[in-house]
């Protein structure tokens, strides 16, 4: 099953100019504490990973790219040129985490089993969005918020696990009967 996991402001938007807009260390550290669980695989585009700080330690890292020559020269990164190469994670009963970018959630979505959103208040501008969530699709299964130590800024935490079924399969989450 792979997870989304993304900070996303109240229109959707994710990123600008290959980036995150804000930087909030709770936040932070909600992503580090998820995808440090599970199969420890983060999935994500060139894009992304090549916005990230380096390899981030204990988590392998699958990179999507178009470019055939692209390779990393790390262990913990698996370069991959084609969607279907993350069908192996999407069947597996163990949780990945898709973290980027918007593309790629946006692919992907009806094929995802869970949502791990950090809603951020306002609406900034940026060039990058997460997908409407289909909420005939995903239930609300938890909900917390927590006030980022360094900024104030309120947070939401959110999980959704995907209810309803897609293409006669079901990716994760769960199935109301």
């Amino acid at each position: 099953m792979i997870s989304d996991v993304v900070a996303v402001a109240e229109n959707y938007v994710i990123g600008k100019d290959g980036t995150l807009i804000w930087h909030y260390p709770t936040d932070l550290q909600h992503f580090k504490d998820t995808t440090s669980g599970g199969t420890k695989v983060m999935i994500m585009g060139r894009k992304t990973f090549e916005s990230l700080p380096g390899v981030l330690p204990g988590r392998k890292h699958v990179v999507l790219t178009s470019q055939k020559d692209y390779k990393v020269d790390n262990p913990n990164v698996e370069v991959i040129h084609d969607i279907s190469e993350i069908d192996p994670y999407i069947e597996s009963p163990e949780e990945s985490y898709l973290i980027g970018g918007g593309q790629l959630f946006d692919s992907l979505m009806d094929r995802t089993g869970r949502l791990y959103i950090t809603w951020i208040e306002g609406s900034p501008e940026g060039d990058t969005y997460f997908p409407e969530i289909p909420k005939d699709e995903f239930k609300l299964v938890k909900e917390w918020e927590k006030t980022d130590e360094k900024t104030g800024v309120p947070l939401r935490f959110n999980i959704y696990d995907r209810i309803k079924k897609h293409d006669g399969k079901t990716y994760g989450g769960k199935e109301e009967e």
